[in-house]
């Protein structure tokens, strides 16, 4: 009864239009304060100790970078140096651009973030070079989304914290979905650009190609300064997010300088910005957190299943059918934050891998970040492109198709997600 009456509440204020943040909040309150005899003390000592982890400091961090790469000029030496080595295949421009957000994906960690970067540079490029609009926006939309998945992510911290997981462990055990992804993003691509004979790039020469990636190299270097610092035990994610943000500082002013000393003030605050706005979502997820496991809203949840007789097939079927659901109406920070608890002690008693069912998670935010009603990725592109978002709906289809593929293989397959972190002695 307790769960009917949460999720009804937390539904009807959503469905009035308010931020995810403040209806989580007024549904814990309302809950809290009509519904159970919790002293007010034990709720602010919860909240003091839910957002006290070293690990949430990351994510200012990684967004503070991103904004800095993003202002920086970045991008564009990333499509050129993408663009020099695959420009010359069939869909040249369109494989520069998944190569290209794969890269900038591994130095920002937000998939919008990403689809703007890259697409507002590589978009005029792609028609101006003969490509139709809805090839061009199919690809960027598609690719851009993952900037969550491949490390850093901010999603992955936020599983992290909601789950107390190895932010280190989840880090490593994206790389390689992350790249896979990227592969069959590009075999899509390249199949319809042959399919329609679009158009290619002359070739590149060595020189070229090594000027081209002697301009990127400061942005790439931030790739091994994050992940080779975790591997090597120099520093914890925390610690490699701050060094990621004065790297990215320092490369944007006092290296390329496309960002003068008086642009810093402005991407300060647009960080501050978006860091309270997340922090503030994750201060009452963990309210509302507290308040299932005070009803014991999970465990019974997981009993009942296992009464069933569910086992983990059948279960994660569940889980991605739920969480492409919930993908309609919310954005992934929303969404992992709310379903992980409850999820997650399901996952564990059906003998489930805590960091391949993260990794289910952050593929099933990718997809959801691309299909409609509310997939982010939509709307930013939407905004570059000035397409509407059924126009953007049809573009995606073929890649959105690939990407639920790949949803299915890195659900059943752990080995996958698990391969590379084991291999590392991570976890």
């Amino acid at each position: 009864m307790s769960a009917l009456i949460i999720f009804g509440l937390l539904m009807i204020l959503m469905l009035t239009g308010m931020p995810i943040s403040i209806a989580l909040g007024l549904t814990v309150l309302t809950f809290l304060f009509t519904m159970t005899e919790v002293p007010i003390e034990a709720v602010a000592l919860k909240l003091f100790t839910g957002i006290e982890k070293f690990e949430i400091m990351a994510i200012p961090f990684f967004i503070l970078a991103g904004n800095f790469l993003t202002h920086g000029g970045v991008a564009r030496r990333m499509i050129n140096f993408a663009s020099s080595m695959v420009g010359h295949w069939y869909g040249g421009l369109g494989l520069a651009g998944v190569l290209a957000c794969a890269l900038f994906a591994a130095v920002s960690g937000s998939s919008p973030a990403t689809v703007v970067a890259i697409g507002s540079i590589l978009l005029p490029a792609m028609l101006k070079a003969g490509f139709p609009k809805n090839f061009g926006a199919g690809v960027i939309t598609t690719s851009g989304a993952l900037g969550i998945l491949i490390p850093p992510s901010i999603v992955m911290v936020m599983y992290a914290v909601a789950t107390n997981s190895s932010v280190g462990a989840l880090f490593m055990a994206g790389v390689v979905p992350g790249l896979m992804l990227a592969g069959f993003l590009g075999f899509t691509t390249w199949y319809r650009a042959r399919k329609f004979d679009y158009p290619r790039q002359p070739k590149a020469d060595l020189a070229t190609r090594w000027k081209a990636f002697r301009d990127s190299i400061w942005g790439l270097m931030l790739i091994i300064v994050v992940m080779g610092g975790i591997y090597t035990g120099i520093f914890t994610p925390t610690e490699a997010a701050a060094m990621s943000a004065v790297y990215a500082f320092f490369v944007a002013v006092f290296v390329y300088k496309d960002m003068g000393l008086k642009d810093v003030p402005k991407v300060l605050l647009n960080s501050a910005s978006m860091s309270a706005m997340l922090l503030y979502i994750i201060t009452n997820a963990v309210m509302f957190s507290f308040i299932l496991t005070n009803e014991q809203i999970p465990q019974t949840l997981a009993d009942w299943m296992l009464a069933q007789g569910m086992n983990a097939i059948i279960f994660l079927l569940a889980v991605n059918i739920l969480l492409l659901l919930a993908g309609n109406f919310m954005e992934p920070s929303s969404i992992v934050l709310i379903f992980a608890p409850i999820l997650f002690p399901m996952a564990m008693k059906l003998g489930i891998d805590p960091i391949h069912f993260g990794i289910i998670m952050v593929v099933n935010m990718e997809v959801g970040m691309c299909h409609p009603p509310v997939g982010l990725n939509l709307y930013v592109a939407s905004g570059i492109t000035k397409m509407g978002i059924t126009e953007l709906t049809i573009a995606v289809w073929p890649w959105l198709l690939s990407m639920l593929a790949f949803l299915v293989l890195v659900t059943y397959v752990p080995a996958i997600s698990l391969w590379f972190p084991k291999l590392l002695g991570v976890m």
